[in-house]
């Protein structure tokens, strides 16, 4: 029997400031990610799991999501965008894209945040709410250390009781996943044109009242890939078929090479490294668990682990500087801005960042304490 068709919100206006520079020059959601756009794996996702109808709330730089996806064809989806003049919070931005949503007060609205990779069920989500009549559903993911998040503690038969903040000893391992089930008429509730968090006012003010409010617990593939370090984990995961994505522009396995990017033979790209449309990579280098944007350059011998390769960018491979030899350049956990060139002899590690269209002279940093 064919599932009614749903409507979602999806939150795409932050500025992503956990992982400049390269958000300088486009939203997190549209970042390249395993080839495409973040959201466009989202996108795909959505419309798998039955969703019809997507409202994107925009914000920064809102011209780019239109650009880039359109009336939502594409995935077989169609696409609205609502745009916030100035940040109104999770719940008044979830509240001003509701104008653009076609259903009545009690259809199911699913609430997406466009920073997080899940391979949760959500369709399951769904059923849950319909079968409980929540006002709210919420995914719920367990995780090793509940500390470093606010806790979300459920009872026995999965009704979420309270909204805790960061605590050295939390009650539970269950967090607050960032993907949402409304009834409509509880969106409509929440006061227009005003900041408003959904954590710490709707949540909290729905379970004081005694609203319905469910969790849905599942501890399906989830990731928050707000941080450089989460933001490579995540393409890479996609890319080695870790989590499925219908949108992945190539087969699964060790890398991803797209368009007339030229990989020269003897490289050795692994870990689910894409290296984007007119990269080149030469021949000796190794691109490990790497994202390599659009047009840039890998040289001969370079070493490229765990890093953020922006676009048109530079990571020199070996040459000769006053009649000697310089090795390669190396970088190990690091996000090299848009345009930026790393001489040879430089070694880039510890979450090191170059700001867009520096130029770092040879051996100009190092952490080992050879020549």
């Amino acid at each position: 029997m064919p599932r009614e068709p749903l409507e979602a919100i999806m939150l795409v206006g932050g500025k992503g400031t956990r992982l400049r520079p390269l958000t300088l020059s486009a939203p997190k959601p549209l970042l390249p990610t395993a080839g495409l756009p973040f959201l466009a794996h989202q996108l795909a996702r959505a419309a798998e799991c039955g969703i019809t109808h997507v409202v994107l709330a925009t914000s920064y730089r809102a011209e780019m999501f239109t650009d880039a996806f359109g009336d939502g064809a594409q995935f077989g989806l169609s696409i609205d965008y609502e745009y916030e003049s100035h940040p109104l919070g999770t719940g008044g931005g979830i509240r001003n894209a509701a104008a653009r949503l076609h259903g009545g007060p009690d259809d199911p609205i699913v609430v997406l945040n466009g920073d997080i990779l899940t391979g949760h069920d959500l369709p399951a989500q769904v059923d849950l709410h319909r079968k409980t009549e929540a006002a709210v559903t919420l995914h719920l993911v367990p995780v090793e250390d509940p500390s470093r998040y606010g806790c979300v503690p459920t009872d026995g038969t999965g009704r979420v009781t309270a909204f805790l903040e960061k605590m050295p000893n939390p009650v539970t391992n269950q967090i607050n996943a960032g993907c949402y089930v409304f009834r409509r008429s509880v969106i409509d509730s929440i006061p227009a044109g005003q900041v408003v968090s959904v954590e710490r006012e709707t949540f909290p003010g729905l379970i004081e009242a005694d609203a319905v409010v469910m969790g849905y617990a599942e501890a399906a593939y989830w990731l928050d890939v707000g941080t450089p370090e989460a933001f490579v984990q995540g393409s890479c995961d996609l890319v080695l078929g870790t989590l499925a994505s219908t949108a992945l522009p190539g087969p699964v396995g060790e890398s991803l090479v797209l368009g007339a990017a030229r990989v020269a033979p003897g490289a050795r790209l692994a870990g689910g490294t894409t290296i984007g449309d007119r990269a080149v990579v030469e021949a000796g280098a190794v691109v490990e668990g790497s994202v390599v944007f659009e047009g840039a350059t890998i040289g001969a011998g370079a070493v490229v682990r765990n890093s953020i390769v922006g676009y048109g960018a530079t990571v020199a491979g070996t040459t000769t500087v006053g009649g000697a030899t310089v090795r390669a350049a190396t970088t190990d956990g690091v996000v090299i801005g848009d345009g930026a060139y790393v001489c040879a002899g430089n070694e880039l590690a510890r979450g090191l960042r170059l700001w867009p269209g520096t130029r770092l002279e040879p051996t100009s940093v190092r952490f080992s304490t050879d020549a």
